[in-house]
């Protein structure tokens, strides 16, 4: 699981992103989760506090939500919070993104500050194919904005596209699936099939 985490968020506080509500369950305030933490046993202790991300016409903008509850209910976490105690309340929270303050010396596996990020190269088949811009956050994904040449290409900063980072090697490799890259691939191809044209023509 790879997941991005803004520096700037909460005046500055480090914060970790763990977590989206992704729809009501049952009838007494559940939401779903899906999960970007690797352990969501310890995050979503009762009493745990987290930061809303929501968009600002919310009635939850600006305000935090403390777990009362946490479980898995077929196969699926679910959790439960002070004050949202009907199904109308789960609704107002769907979509919603969890962040939490990070302790000085705790390490998230798999997780990275945007300033970690901007600036490493980007690999594919061990060349390098562009740079990393910066970092955009969506609801459901991040997106690596990687600069390559005179274009900017979106890349969801996924396990399965994103497989490596390397803070250290100052670069990330990417596995991009077709049309990601294509146009810079196209262009080579488009090279070597016009001088093998030529040469057939003569």
């Amino acid at each position: 699981m790879t997941d991005v985490v803004p520096n700037e968020r909460n005046q500055g506080k480090n914060q970790l992103r763990v977590g989206r509500l992704v729809k009501a369950h049952g009838l007494k305030g559940g939401l779903k989760l899906e999960l970007y933490t690797d352990n969501p046993e310890r995050r979503f202790v009762i009493g745990a506090e987290f930061t809303l991300q929501v968009p600002e016409a919310s009635p939850w903008h600006g305000k935090t939500i403390t777990v009362r509850e946490y479980r898995v209910m077929n196969g699926s976490p679910v959790v439960f919070f002070d004050d949202v105690d009907d199904r109308s309340g789960a609704e107002s929270l769907v979509r919603a993104i969890l962040w939490i303050d990070q302790d000085n010396d705790e390490v998230e596996d798999n997780a990275w500050f945007d300033h970690q990020l901007v600036g490493l190269d980007v690999v594919r088949d061990e060349t390098v194919v562009g740079r990393v811009a910066r970092v955009e956050h969506f609801p459901a994904q991040d997106l690596l904005i990687v600069r390559s040449g005179e274009r900017e290409i979106m890349v969801p900063f996924v396990a399965a596209i994103v497989p490596t980072v390397d803070v250290a090697a100052g670069r990330v490799i990417v596995t991009p699936p077709p049309g990601l890259f294509e146009e810079l691939a196209d262009s080579a191809d488009g090279d070597e099939s016009d001088a093998a044209d030529s040469e057939s023509a003569e």
